[in-house]
């Protein structure tokens, strides 16, 4: 072939398209797959919204459970405070649900002591692998007091443990340091405290006379007692001149007391204010008659008249 009719191929190739060589299969597909499709318009797939997608929690992240649990864990938590120490014993003032923070160390034996008369039930420990844990007793008696002893194998640890006994329930959060150790720590009991101040304000209220200052020949026992006969039935009435007394078996402290009311000349009864000091009913004020009245459908009614003065008008 000569060199003009090769020029003149060359030429026609570049100026058709047609003439120019197919790519092969593989660069093809490889084009398509590139190329991205454009939806028709009007089809389903094109109005369909995409899905939502889910949150994770990633392992590191904590859920919003978790968070919660953290702050009130943190609220809870009790820190040994500088000016609750009793020589080297940190005192807690107790509280139900509260966390107690430990601090221990490696070498060294802290010492929790409970209530003196606490009997220990049991003790749980999340980490019972680097950490020893025992208990033990003092004392004899009603004096007798339990003691939990713990030390870590080595610091940087944490763990916690709960302590139940036959009163209360202890949640302890120990943590070990290089050198530092609490030596020991107890509680106080506000609760117990409040209840035996009020049987010690109950017991001297009770054993202290129902009138001070009263002159013997000033008392006044010309009181009548008359009417049905229950068991409270009072044993005698008297007055100093201003006041009047009525006094009661002891068995008005284990069953259900009779109102007082004043009653006038025509039969009227209204009631009195009066009050009730251990077994006596103490009026601030003298009256000639009264009566005690109890019940519903059968009342049981005890007449008091004052100087003899008989009355034999009850009102229904």
């Amino acid at each position: 072939m000569t060199p003009v009719i090769l020029a003149a191929a060359a030429l026609a190739a570049t100026t058709n398209p047609t003439a120019l060589p197919r790519p092969s299969a593989a660069v093809a597909q490889t084009q398509t797959a590139t190329t991205p499709s454009t939806p028709i318009a009007g089809s389903t797939s094109s109005l369909m919204p995409l899905p939502p997608r889910r949150r994770r929690y990633h392992p590191w992240r904590p859920s919003p459970a978790e968070l919660h649990a953290r702050a009130a864990n943190r609220a809870a938590t009790l820190e040994p405070a500088p000016g609750a120490y009793i020589n080297a014993t940190q005192i807690f003032a107790w509280s139900d649900g509260a966390i107690y923070h430990v601090i221990t160390a490696p070498g060294q034996v802290t010492d929790i002591a409970l209530q003196p008369g606490e009997v220990m039930g049991s003790v749980a420990a999340g980490d019972t692998v680097r950490w020893v844990i025992g208990d033990t007793t003092s004392g004899s008696g009603e004096a007798k007091q339990t003691h939990i002893l713990v030390k870590p194998f080595t610091a940087g640890l944490s763990t916690n443990i709960v302590i139940t006994t036959d009163r209360r329930t202890y949640h302890l959060a120990l943590s070990s340091t290089e050198l530092t150790a609490m030596s020991s720590l107890s509680w106080t009991y506000p609760a117990d405290q409040l209840i035996a101040l009020k049987a010690a304000a109950e017991q001297a209220r009770a054993a202290a006379p129902v009138a001070s200052g009263l002159a013997v020949d000033q008392l006044h026992f010309d009181y009548t007692i008359s009417g049905d006969q229950p068991a409270w039935r009072p044993l005698r009435a008297f007055d100093d001149g201003r006041q009047t007394f009525i006094e009661f078996p002891e068995s008005l402290s284990v069953g259900e007391a009779p109102p007082l009311f004043l009653v006038d000349g025509k039969g009227t009864a209204s009631l009195v204010n009066y009050r009730v000091e251990g077994r006596y009913y103490v009026v601030d004020r003298l009256f000639d008659a009264a009566e005690l009245r109890l019940g519903l459908k059968h009342q049981a009614i005890v007449r008091i008249s004052r100087g003899g003065i008989s009355s034999k008008r009850r009102r229904a």
